[in-house]
């Protein structure tokens, strides 16, 4: 009996990792397929290797917090291992129902204190620090996102373009007798740059995503001992390097529900900032969403470019009757960025539709961005880049779907196991 339910543990977590690699390959390399930098496979390839580094690294931290600290190891029984992995894995359909990508990290531990809460040996103490992280982490994000919006992103848009090349950034020159690569004659050196800055950040969202997400698919299995810690990375990264060279061939093509409508700079800097909170807490050994941490950094860059229209003192007034000051929202970024009404930067659904800008024009034109305060609000939210409706049904499901798992978890182990 207890052979098959460790059978069925394994099979259950592979799933849960199969399915993270399956989103997280899309989400981390869409721009870079998208530009074709590099072929789908090869982003396979790298998001497995840069998974499995993070995996082997860091994440070890967030296995041990998971398989250990949250509830002692011992309440891991293989029963309860397959409890804790279900209701991770039910996470991950909920969130592909609804088409919202929720926390697997917050679901898992939702699932694992609902264990402790039903067995009493909740670590509160760890559990509080973790939920604290939850909650600084995100306003972290915003925090930055806001910063470089206001006073470094128009900077950059107005110096920096990303092309979508004909053809593949490295190619196979076969003409001589063995085959051997070279870099595409057509790019040119600020090309070269972009290329190495877009793939460069792909690799570093592989390394967080492993990083992180490793411990979701295995902690339970390494808490009662079906697996060592370099046993459960190894099937980790396994299932996740399937999930990437399978499934993630869609996501690659769609680049990503959540940043197809971004400018690519945007997405690029929003990446950086949000793998670099998670592999930061992935090193402290906090389970973290890499999710939540850059969608909040998405908001908090547009509130930063919208907020060019008016400077800081305005900014500190307090609203009147007589002046009820600025509409500021979160639009900004999807908004023309020159006076001329120029469309707004490549965004990541553009490249991997196949369209190009003509950016030529702009190469040589001097950059020139409006000092703050002499910014047009009207433009800088004059499209909507943001569904209201939208964002409060992906925060709620953020709540909901945790607190789901703690709930049917602490009841499954409460009154039935």
């Amino acid at each position: 009996m207890v052979s098959l339910l460790v059978v069925a543990g394994l099979i259950v977590a592979a799933f849960v990792g199969f399915n993270i690699g399956g989103s997280s390959t899309g989400v981390a390399f869409g721009p870079a397929v998208g530009s074709r930098l590099v072929r789908k496979t090869t982003a396979a390839t790298l998001f497995t290797a840069f998974a499995f580094l993070g995996a082997w690294t860091v994440g070890r931290n967030v296995i041990v917090t998971m398989s250990e600290g949250i509830v002692p190891a011992a309440q891991f029984t293989p029963v309860a291992g397959v409890g804790v992995l279900f209701f991770t894995g039910l996470s991950l359909l909920v969130s592909n129902i609804y088409g919202v990508p929720a926390s697997t990290s917050m679901t898992a531990v939702g699932a694992i204190v609902g264990l402790g809460l039903a067995t009493g040996s909740l670590n509160e103490a760890l559990m509080f620090t973790i939920v604290s992280a939850w909650i600084v982490a995100p306003l972290v994000g915003l925090g930055i996102g806001a910063v470089i919006g206001r006073y470094v992103y128009p900077q950059l848009e107005a110096r920096l373009a990303f092309t979508r090349l004909e053809r593949q950034l490295v190619q196979i020159d076969r003409s001589g007798s063995l085959p051997r690569p070279r870099l595409n004659e057509n790019a040119s050196s600020r090309d070269l740059a972009g290329s190495v800055l877009v793939l460069g950040i792909a690799c570093y969202m592989g390394f967080s995503a492993g990083a992180s997400n490793a411990a979701n698919a295995v902690a339970p299995l390494v808490g009662n001992g079906a697996v060592s810690i370099d046993q459960g990375v190894l099937l980790a990264v396994a299932a996740i390097g399937l999930g990437g060279f399978t499934i993630a061939r869609r996501t690659l093509a769609t680049v990503g529900d959540g940043i197809t409508d971004l400018p690519i700079l945007a997405a690029l800097i929003v990446s950086t900032v949000g793998a670099t909170i998670i592999t930061i807490l992935s090193y402290l050994g906090i389970p973290a969403s890499l999710a939540v941490s850059t969608t909040c950094c998405i908001i908090g860059l547009g509130w930063g470019r919208a907020s060019r229209a008016v400077t800081l003192a305005e900014l500190a007034t307090p609203p009147s009757g007589d002046a009820p000051g600025p509409s500021l929202t979160a639009d900004a970024l999807a908004a023309p960025s020159t006076e001329e009404g120029e469309p707004a930067a490549q965004t990541v659904g553009d490249i991997a539709a196949g369209e190009s800008p003509d950016t030529e024009v702009r190469q040589d034109d001097s950059p020139s961005v409006p000092p703050i305060g002499e910014e047009d609000v009207e433009q800088l939210t004059a499209e909507s880049l943001f569904d209201p409706a939208a964002t409060t049904r992906i925060v709620a499901l953020w709540i909901i779907t945790p607190s789901l798992s703690v709930a049917g978890s602490y009841l499954l182990f409460a009154l039935l196991l």
